[in-house]
């Protein structure tokens, strides 16, 4: 017969095999995307901001550059958290806390009160990451590829969307109601959250050596945890390969997508601010590389899968390069290479959350960190670029770096 303790061991060891619900990961999903979002929603708007405050064309780009600053900060000092408190709490209250933020920027009676509003919203949007780390700690082992994918793709969709959305909703009813709306969403995202998400499962594992290291971490003061991320670069390899891989991913594709609006928006196109922005959804069918990627993981398929997809991203500048003879060939790049820059993403969580599951979020801050720095390089350099050379240097830029992610991933692979 067994006894009450032992069942009650055996079945919090089963919980785990179960799972998190396809519906769960797709509401999380939902929730990245939100998140995320509210880092790019100013992008189409900075005009009607900066004529409601008075603020000087050359000026209002600080909106932009505090967000992501913010973004920045966020990562290093709030993702860490993820390895010490409840994540599911820690998610719930950062997103009650953007729910605020993004009240004071819709309110904003200056231009300064705005600007630090826009921070803190900068800050809190890195929800999204705990959520990855939060969805992959519920995830069945055999299962954590896909589950990864499918909240991965959230953050696509609302990275790609968030222009699209932002540009449409101004249109109407003004740059404050964008931000109203996402409070609004994010609010009910964060009761959603509360509600209907179970606590994590594989804290209380029946691995005695995860459970000491879980205990360790939990007793680790503040500055050391924020500290272990850099020590986790000299300590884990894969982190190092992986994050790599997100520096020159993450700057080629943003080679793309920050000049693009100069060629579109100039004759012989002459687009407008709205149909640039539905630029995005060519994008986001590209977002179905995640799902993808994740199930081929789970497979054991992960590298084979992130050749493909790096394969992708260097093909993909054949067609951006056309764009001169047509918008359509543009469209085409931006699918594939989102198809295959989705595809290296995924696999990269996923190998990463094999290596240290004690310290999935601290890999993710760090591995992020790197991916942050290649989406400001990528930015940086494309507008010099084309500045200088046009749009055909552009792309030779982007192909470049594609090809040196290529490149690292066959000499890694080879090692």
């Amino acid at each position: 017969m067994t006894s009450p303790t032992r069942a009650t061991a055996a079945t919090a060891a089963e919980a785990p095999s179960r799972g998190l619900p396809p519906a769960a990961a797709w509401l999380l999903s939902v929730a990245c995307g939100l998140a995320v979002a509210n880092v790019y929603y100013s992008q189409p708007l900075l005009d009607l901001i900066a004529a409601d405050y008075g603020i000087d064309p050359a000026t209002i780009g600080l909106v932009g550059t505090l967000t992501q600053t913010g973004y920045a900060l966020g990562l290093l000092l709030l993702v860490p958290l993820g390895d010490r408190v409840n994540r599911r709490t820690l998610t719930t209250a950062q997103l009650g806390l953007s729910v605020l933020a993004l009240a004071a920027v819709a309110l904003a009676p200056s231009a300064l009160l705005m600007l630090a509003a826009m921070a803190a919203v900068g800050v809190l949007a890195v929800v999204a990451q705990v959520v990855v780390a939060y969805a992959a700690s519920l995830a069945a082992p055999a299962d954590r590829g896909r589950v990864v994918g499918t909240v991965t793709s959230g953050i696509v969709v609302g990275i790609l969307l968030a222009r699209t959305v932002a540009g449409t909703i101004g249109d109407l009813a003004g740059w404050r109601a964008v931000y109203v709306v996402s409070a609004v969403a994010t609010g009910a995202m964060a009761l959603a959250v509360a509600v209907v998400l179970p606590a994590e499962r594989h804290r209380p594992s029946a691995q005695t050596e995860q459970t000491e290291q879980t205990s360790q971490t939990a007793r680790i003061s503040y500055p050391r945890l924020i500290g272990s991320v850099f020590t986790l670069f000299a300590e884990e390899p894969v982190l190092r390969a992986r994050a790599v891989l997100a520096l020159l991913t993450f700057t080629s594709i943003t080679v793309l997508l920050t000049p693009m609006v100069l060629p579109l928006a100039a004759p012989p196109f002459s687009l407008s601010h709205t149909q640039i922005g539905l630029f995005g959804l060519a994008g986001a069918a590209g977002a179905l590389g995640a799902g993808h990627a994740g199930r081929q993981a789970d497979r054991g398929r992960a590298e084979r899968t992130a050749g493909i997809g790096l394969l992708a991203m260097l093909a993909a500048w054949i067609p951006a390069a056309l764009l001169p003879h047509s918008v359509w060939w543009l469209v085409l790049a931006m699918v594939v290479i989102d198809y295959g820059l989705q595809s290296v993403h995924v696999v990269n969580q996923h190998l990463l959350y094999q290596v240290r599951p004690e310290a999935q979020s601290r890999l993710t801050a760090g591995y992020m960190l790197l991916y942050s720095a290649g989406c400001a390089a990528g930015a940086i350099g494309s507008t010099v670029v084309y500045e200088r050379w046009g749009w055909t240097a552009v792309c030779l830029l982007g192909a470049a770096t594609s090809l040196a992610a290529l490149l690292y991933w066959l000499a890694r692979k080879q090692n």
